[in-house]
């Protein structure tokens, strides 16, 4: 099987586009068509959950490379959530779609390799080509991730600069020293380390250049995000933020190269909930593929994903 970043290459190539649909099942804002399930037992609303996202797929699998599932979503129902999360991914590469699993997993020695082990490539428990990671606890918590990725030809997208607005509360601290003696945040240290590991030899590139490493830089820090495409040439960016939370797609533009690949742009409520609410028929299905049209020409205008 070909390392984790070139087959993100050569599906943004097929696609066309950068755009990854984030899987946020949220139950207050299923169709309608679900409300009875929604309304009984936590094995009628992990169905609901289930079916709902696999429709997704199926609207979508076409015109994407990848989808994102949102852990917390399906862990909140329990084991049918868990369940109903196996299903949908087993059901996603079935349909030809790249998996990232949006766990956010971070822990020290064999607690973080037992996460990696669980999650980290196609033949893996949960069978996910890539998986996001938080780095804070530490430099060392990062090696048994990136162990196993590279191990299973996987990847993982490492917490840099994330999209939600208390992310300076910590991420913007100024470091009182860095290698080279100039001022730093924290997050910069997250990708200097970043940039490190893709320049280890054992590093997985792909034709492109990119490597099976990437990080998560919100569409809401536009400055940031040019900054950070310069720190990590090898990396994919993972891009949230675009969408619902307000980063445009000329917002996410810093974070390509000029190729038009290197990056990813997540939108996960303004597609899987552009739907009118009341609506109990399933031209809902119709609405979500459209948003996720909109949004591929929207980044294909105003990004270098045009020139894919």
């Amino acid at each position: 099987m070909p390392a984790f970043s070139q087959r993100l290459s050569d599906a943004i190539l097929r696609t066309k586009t950068p755009l990854v649909v984030g899987l946020d099942p949220r139950l207050d804002s299923l169709p309608q068509t679900y409300q009875s399930l929604i309304q009984g037992n936590i094995w009628d609303r992990a169905q609901a959950v289930r079916d709902y996202c696999c429709w997704v797929v199926d609207a979508v699998a076409d015109i994407v490379p990848a989808v994102k599932p949102q852990l917390a979503f399906f862990e909140e129902l329990g084991p049918a959530g868990t369940q109903a999360l196996a299903d949908v991914v087993k059901y996603a590469r079935e349909k030809g779609l790249l998996v990232i699993g949006d766990g956010k997993r971070g822990d020290i020695g064999t607690t973080a390799t037992a996460y990696a082990n669980a999650y980290l490539g196609v033949d893996s428990p949960w069978g996910m080509d890539c998986l996001t990671v938080n780095p804070y606890l530490g430099a060392d918590t990062l090696q048994p991730f990136v162990r196993t990725a590279r191990e299973r030809q996987a990847g993982i997208f490492v917490l840099v600069k994330t999209s939600n607005p208390g992310s300076g509360d910590f991420q913007d601290l100024l470091l009182s020293s860095s290698a080279n003696n100039s001022p730093e945040t924290l997050y910069q240290r997250v990708a200097t380390e970043l940039n490190r590991l893709s320049n280890e030899g054992d590093a997985a590139t792909d034709r492109y250049g990119l490597c099976e490493i990437g990080a998560v830089v919100g569409a809401t820090y536009p400055q940031q995000l040019v900054d950070l495409r310069q720190r990590m040439p090898k990396c994919w960016l993972l891009i949230p933020g675009f969408g619902a939370q307000g980063g445009t797609a000329e917002d996410t533009a810093g974070g390509f190269h000029p190729n038009g690949l290197g990056a990813i742009v997540n939108s996960s409520r303004a597609i899987l909930y552009a739907f009118d609410p009341q609506d109990r028929s399933h031209r809902w299905i119709d609405a979500v593929r459209h948003a996720a049209l909109t949004a591929n020409q929207q980044l294909r205008d105003a990004t270098p994903a045009g020139n894919l």
